[in-house]
């Protein structure tokens, strides 16, 4: 007999998530009822994950499960936010179990990992999409913020950068990459790893922060803007990966690393002198630019020579494809 919306929730949603006694009232109840500890804020995040747009058709359902609670909890770690909750919206064409179970695997794995209990949320029939919103606490007046950078201060990136970028081009055929490259290239497209640790520890450290979420130089825009500030990037001394150098080569060729999406690193600002908490860090981070006066987001090579790429990232409604 197939299941119908209020099956589908228990079989595979109403438990799974991570234990939280903050929940006072969660699946099963018109709406949930969270309880948040005095002098604590709240910070709420919400992303969509639409089918052959942020996800290959063929992506495994454990992987789109992942990244559904993965992106949202980049916003988080961007935020200095330690997560809590979450809420599942689930369009589905059919509710295949297989498929269901597989997904909700991957979804429940990665909420246990960071403590995050699935409150509520919807299903639906239709095209294939997910929405999550995640919620998460930060101590009142210690969140981080996209608007506090100033000239003189270091802008560094955590982790590598273009993977993903290069993973699609493969899917795509516009870059000839081995079967093994693609794979692991593949793994940071299909399963970012969200950098919670790194942005509770840059809390009251950085004075700045933002997710890498459509493309370094459009997210490090956003940062600018914000701050009413311009930052110099050094496209040279982006950081990548040494399956990205193997399959790009030639010291030149960093325009995935710059314009990419989906890295889900974390792009922040230190005040000179703050190097040291760099180490507290549970991953490396690399200096890639300067915050200067002025306005816009210029990239400068090591011969002084400016690069104007063609595009800065990913933006809906553009025209332009992940």
């Amino acid at each position: 007999m197939a299941l119908d919306e209020f099956g589908l929730i228990e079989r595979f949603f109403a438990r799974g998530g991570a234990a939280r006694a903050d929940v006072v009232a969660g699946i099963g109840d018109d709406a949930a009822l969270l309880r948040v500890p005095a002098g604590a804020e709240l910070v709420a995040a919400t992303d969509t994950l639409v089918a052959g747009v942020h996800f290959p058709a063929d992506t495994a359902p454990e992987d789109i499960g992942h990244k559904a609670l993965a992106v949202n909890l980049s916003d988080l770690a961007a935020m200095g936010a330690e997560p809590a909750w979450a809420l599942l919206a689930l369009t589905l064409p059919e509710a295949d179990e297989e498929w269901l179970a597989a997904f909700a695997r991957g979804f429940h794995a990665l909420a246990r990992r960071f403590g995050v209990a699935l409150v509520g949320g919807d299903t639906t029939r239709g095209p294939l999409s997910i929405t999550v919103q995640v919620l998460g606490r930060v101590p009142a007046g210690a969140a981080l913020r996209r608007g506090g950078a100033r000239p003189g201060d270091r802008v560094y990136v955590t982790g590598t950068l273009g993977d993903a970028a290069l993973a699609l081009e493969g899917l795509r055929g516009e870059r000839r990459l081995a079967r093994a490259a693609l794979a692991a290239l593949r793994r940071r497209l299909d399963r970012p790893e969200p950098r919670v640790a790194a942005g509770l520890a840059l809390r009251g450290v950085a004075t700045a922060a933002i997710d890498v979420s459509d493309g370094l130089l459009a997210d490090v825009a956003h940062l600018a803007a914000a701050g009413g500030v311009a930052v110099t990037l050094w496209p040279e001394s982006l950081p990548r990966s040494p399956e990205y150098l193997r399959a790009a080569p030639s010291a030149a060729d960093w325009g995935a690393a710059l314009t990419g999406g989906d890295d889900y690193e974390l792009c922040f600002t230190l005040v000179p002198g703050m190097e040291s908490a760099l180490e507290t860090l549970d991953c490396p981070a690399t200096a890639i630019g300067v915050v200067e006066a002025g306005s816009g987001v210029h990239c400068r090579l090591g011969d002084g020579s400016e690069v104007h790429p063609a595009r800065p990232g990913y933006t809906h409604f553009s025209g332009s494809t992940r």
